[in-house]
């Protein structure tokens, strides 16, 4: 196998892990709205653990929630633990999903950012001794769901097109 085509392989492994990140120092630019930071992060997990399960394993969920914590400046843990939890569940139900039409892995998916938007509320109460607004909790949940289908348009773009890479090579 030639080093062209190492670093072909190379780079289709990486790509899911680079691409998120780089997409999360990109939403993370303060623009005076809410923060995506953790919808978009959320959304690229969930897809590439579905879809592309070896290259989004659990080291690389745990250095994506780390990078979530640090650029939201929020303690760091509650985005590791979510983001673990969630590829954790994922790879569980994922050859149910990955069999499924995009509205019940939509509905999948508002189920998990119910749920990590849940733990984000109890974490934060728990680290902060007090009970924290619900607010930010209900509009992470709005926007991860709400942010889903551009996020899965744009990663299912990028995966077919590796794909085709594959079977080229």
């Amino acid at each position: 196998m030639g080093l062209l085509r190492r670093l072909d392989a190379l780079a289709r492994a990486a790509f899911p892990a680079v691409s998120t990140a780089l997409l999360m120092v990109l939403v993370s630019t303060p623009v005076g709205l809410p923060s995506a930071l953790p919808a978009v992060t959320l959304g690229c997990v969930f897809f590439w653990s579905v879809f592309r399960p070896g290259t989004m394993g659990p080291p690389l969920c745990f250095l994506l929630g780390l990078l979530q914590d640090l650029l939201g400046f929020a303690p760091p843990g509650i985005a590791v633990l979510t983001l673990l939890l969630t590829h954790g569940l994922v790879l569980r139900i994922r050859r149910f999903l990955a069999r499924q039409s995009f509205w019940v892995v939509w509905l999948v998916y508002a189920g998990v950012a119910a749920a990590a938007a849940a733990l984000g509320f109890v974490l934060q109460a728990v680290l902060s001794w007090r009970l924290p607004a619900l607010a930010p909790a209900l509009v992470q949940f709005a926007l991860s769901a709400g942010f889903y289908p551009g996020v899965a348009a744009l990663l299912t773009g990028m995966h077919k097109a590796m794909r085709r890479a594959e079977d080229l090579a």
